[in-house]
Order: C-alpha cells, then structure tokens, then sequence
C-alpha cells in the first residue's frame, strides 16, 4: 500500500509561488499514476493536475493552465506541484493521490480514479 505525505505549503502574498512535493513509500513509486487535488473551505475536492507513472503524459484543470506544473522524479520517489502567479482562489488543502498504472493507461481527473491520498498541505494566499 503506497503511503504518501505531502509537504510545502504555506502562507504566500498573491502573485507568489510555492512548490509542493509529494513523498511516497511502499510498493514501486514508477508503478503510479499520481495527481494532485484540492479543497477549498465548504467546497468539494476538486482536480488540480496529474501525471502518468513514466511522467510523458500530464494534464490540468483549466483553473491552473499556465500556472501550476506537475513533475515527478521516480529516483526520488516524489511528486511536485509547482504553483506560480498564486492568487486568493488558489487557497486550499492540497492533497496528492496515486493510482496503480493500467496498460493502455487511463486519464485519471476525478477523485474516484485515485486510490490512495496524502493527509493534505494548506497553501493560503493572500491578497
């Protein structure tokens, strides 16, 4: 069962950036598709970003296009989110999530195509 902890977020004035990672352990990290999500106070859990297990393949939320980058670095067993241009909307619990790879592979953008989730970071911004 993988495990996973996120880290990195923070209180940050609008226009700023932070970068979150992502620590895995357990079985093969290179064997999980991984994404990123968030939620906003009262609000549900919505998709950021994800990444397929060899990292060819990311998408986003349109919210975050041009913003937010995914990456991942399988040596290191970790994921990342790079957010830039933050902004008062962006504020919310970040939580990673991993999903075993299938063949073919699979677009993974919504929370019941992840089956293991981090415990949350909090990025605040501030106007």
């Amino acid at each position: 069962q993988v495990q996973l902890v996120e880290s990195g977020g923070g209180l940050v004035q609008a226009g700023g950036s932070l970068r979150l990672s992502c620590a895995a352990s357990g079985p093969p990290f290179n064997r999980y598709d991984m994404g990123w999500f968030r939620q906003a106070p009262g609000k549900e859990r919505e998709f950021v970003a994800a990444i397929s297990w060899s990292g060819m393949i990311t998408y986003s939320a349109n919210s975050v296009k041009g913003r937010f980058t995914i990456s991942r670095d399988n040596a290191k067993n970790t994921v990342y989110l790079q957010m830039n241009s933050l902004q008062p909307e962006d504020t919310a619990d970040y939580y990673c999530a991993a999903a075993p790879a299938v063949v073919g592979g699979r677009r993974r953008d919504s929370v019941s195509g992840y089956d293991y989730w981090g415990q949350g970071t909090q990025v605040t911004v501030d106007s």
